[in-house]
């Protein structure tokens, strides 16, 4: 039986050593053969100089270099295509996702009835504040209005059956959310818990903003519900500007007293301006989904690979 193992790497020449060595000193411990297969990310640094050494030096790491930086979603899904393991796992280079916890994971995943080991942390020690609680607002919002079902503090990192990736992969939209894919696809999975670790090496990548703007992205590609809210809120628009002009006139025509002033029709266009606005950004969000998805540009272009197979 074979395990691949998918990293994706973006600006990590630090932490890929330090990575390589951990799931190295934990290898053994697995009953499978283990092949790497790391995808640079389009990095800026040495990343791909280290691979091209670690390559060079042990056959069972494979390298995929992208033209560019495409994003983590773009990398995930070169590696699972790239992938030909029996068993196929996703890990972070920078040791935020446990090593050791493949040992585990391996032998819930014996049971037939179980086709992914999943990972979550119980907690978000050492991350901003701001960020722990958009990201626990985000999975209330989507768990309410998506399609599938997210587990908060859910990480890529998983075990997957050969059964389940072919299935993944089925799925070859462009616009790519893998925490809602991984769930959209269903089969049975399991979760793993536990304490939320720093970087070995090196700074993340995602920014407060990156993060928000996946996030709306993710809310966007698995729910309709900001286009029904859109609706929702023209329909209230209309309905209130009825009730509005209906008291203005029975106002005058009762106590002949015509609305006067212009600070109120201000504030009125003002408002209902804004909602306009709103409505229209919420949908040219959908228009432009759909624009990229209409143009089939490929989620990466690789520029340099191993010419290793990968098993």
């Amino acid at each position: 039986m074979n395990l691949s193992v998918i990293v994706p790497c973006f600006n990590e020449e630090d932490a890929i050593p330090i990575f390589f060595d951990e799931v190295e000193n934990i290898k053994e411990q697995l009953p499978v053969s283990v092949d790497y297969i790391f995808i640079n990310d389009g990095s800026t640094d040495n990343t791909l100089t280290v691979l091209q050494q670690l390559s060079k030096e042990n056959s069972h790491v494979h390298y995929c270099s992208f033209s560019r930086n495409f994003g983590k979603e773009a990398a995930l899904y070169a590696g699972l295509l790239k992938a030909k393991g029996d068993l196929v796992t996703v890990m972070d280079v920078d040791l935020q996702d446990p090593p050791e916890l493949l040992i585990e994971m391996y032998e819930k995943i014996q049971d037939k009835n179980i086709d992914c080991v999943a990972t979550r942390r119980s907690t978000r020690t050492g991350e901003p504040k701001i960020r722990s609680f958009f990201a626990r607002m985000f999975y209330k919002i989507i768990n309410r209005i998506g399609h599938a079902e997210m587990i908060d503090g859910a990480r890529d990192f998983r075990l997957m059956t050969r059964q389940m990736v072919d299935a993944i992969l089925e799925v070859t939209e462009y616009n790519r959310f893998s925490k809602g894919i991984f769930s959209w696809v269903g089969f049975n999975t399991i979760y793993i818990s536990y304490e939320n670790r720093e970087r070995v090496a090196g700074e993340t990548s995602w920014s407060f903003w990156k993060l928000f703007s996946y996030s709306i992205d993710g809310l966007v590609n698995f729910s309709e519900a900001p286009l029904n809210f859109a609706s929702v809120l023209g329909a209230v628009s209309f309905i209130s500007s009825l009730v509005a002009f209906l008291f203005i006139i029975i106002r005058t025509l009762v106590f002949g007293d015509p609305t006067s002033g212009w600070p109120s029709l201000v504030a009125i266009i003002l408002a209902v301006g804004g909602i306009q606005l709103l409505s229209i950004g919420i949908i040219g969000k959908y228009i432009a989904k759909i624009f990229l998805e209409t143009k089939r540009r490929p989620n990466f272009i690789i520029r340099e690979e191993s010419n290793k197979k990968s098993s």
